[in-house]
């Protein structure tokens, strides 16, 4: 079953340099109405970019003191409920989520003005939520650089391969990617690796500058003091029961958005030579309409696609966008129900340009 995405006009996308370009009779009767391209969406959604202080403030907030009260909460029930206890260290999985997002515009320098400040608060925020800021500003920043370009994978993304790659590639190294993209790997383990493990060295950038290291290390002292405060009033409970579920708890959900974002069938994938930036942010990002709740807790981060063509809009600001242009609200748009189904993709075909699934591939080449 196909996924129901709704995309923007093919006027608006580049038709592939196969394809031979209709004349205007053909068309003439049924051609949309134009539409912008995605350079001219840039200069378009500049005049969101500004931050309002006040309200960065506010967000900020609304999220950092309920996850202050919570852990209170949490810590008074291990007094006389554990399961309590991990229930509310579960339910902070949301705030940790929602500060890692703001965390994340801090990075994009979205969420205040004056960059020392969003630096700070990125920094202060990477404690919690187990991810070295500068590091991760590098590695997000070479995303947005490079998402969709077939040539430059490897570097903040979900490993992809294509059809042609899959059917090229040794049984063992077959049977490595099949691992890899199982979604007990993607979404059970990998979250764990991923920021347990691999955030607390400067992955990808070990050779890049000390101050990647000193991110990175900097990030697993503050992290570590504050475990062993807890350790010290509590022992092994606060860290095992609250702590590491909220953490994660939110590291899974993150996974799964960071996937959905980019994983889904009518995707965006160029060679380096046909690749464009602002091409690769519009169509090969979704726009994933949650309901207002999960909305609020994942900052908007949902709608991706206005988010890759301008990552300086701050999050509380995007809803507006789409208010304002419903040509973006519609595009690229996928629903819940709708988006568990893109598990099943996993090779990019080249020739048909979507997603396709394993099963698929195999029937090409039957």
């Amino acid at each position: 079953m196909n996924v129901p995405v709704q995309r923007l006009t093919d006027a608006a996308r580049p038709a592939p340099a196969a394809q031979s370009v209709p004349t205007a009779s053909d068309t003439a009767a049924s051609a949309p109405a134009p539409t912008r391209s995605a350079q001219d969406w840039v200069r378009v959604l500049a005049r969101y970019r500004e931050p309002d202080p006040a309200r960065s403030a506010f967000e900020l907030a609304i999220s950092v003191l309920p996850f202050i009260g919570i852990w209170a909460l949490a810590l008074w029930a291990l007094s006389f409920s554990y399961p309590l206890a991990f229930a509310l260290g579960v339910a902070n999985a949301a705030f940790v989520l929602r500060m890692f997002l703001i965390q994340h515009d801090c990075g994009h320098g979205a969420f205040f003005a004056e960059k020392r400040t969003g630096d700070m608060v990125g920094r202060v925020l990477a404690v919690f939520t187990m991810t070295p800021y500068d590091v991760w500003k590098r590695t997000h920043s070479a995303h947005h650089a490079s998402t969709g370009n077939l040539d430059k994978r490897g570097f903040g993304d979900v490993h992809t391969m294509t059809v042609a790659e899959y059917r090229a590639a040794t049984p063992f190294q077959r049977l490595m990617y099949r691992l890899y993209r199982h979604p007990v790997v993607l979404f059970g383990l990998g979250p764990g690796y991923l920021f347990l493990v691999q955030n607390r060295i400067p992955y990808g950038l070990t050779t890049a500058g000390w101050q990647y290291w000193a991110s990175a290390m900097g990030t697993n002292l503050a992290t570590l003091g504050f475990l062993v405060a807890l350790y010290a009033y509590a022992g092994w409970a606060p860290i095992l029961l609250i702590f590491l579920p909220s953490v994660m708890v939110a590291a899974t959900i993150g996974m799964w958005l960071f996937y959905i974002q980019h994983q889904f069938e009518e995707t965006y994938w160029e060679g380096d030579s046909d690749w464009q930036i602002h091409d690769a942010a519009l169509h090969g990002s979704s726009h994933y309409d949650l309901p207002p709740l999960a909305r609020w807790f994942t900052a908007n981060i949902g709608i991706h696609h206005v988010h890759h063509l301008y990552a300086r809009i701050p999050y509380y600001k995007l809803p507006q966008v789409l208010r304002d242009h419903q040509e973006l609200a519609q595009a690229q748009r996928l629903g819940f129900i709708e988006s568990l189904s893109c598990v099943k993709f996993h090779l990019w075909d080249e020739k048909q340009r979507r997603l396709i699934s394993f099963k698929a591939e195999r029937a090409l080449a039957a």
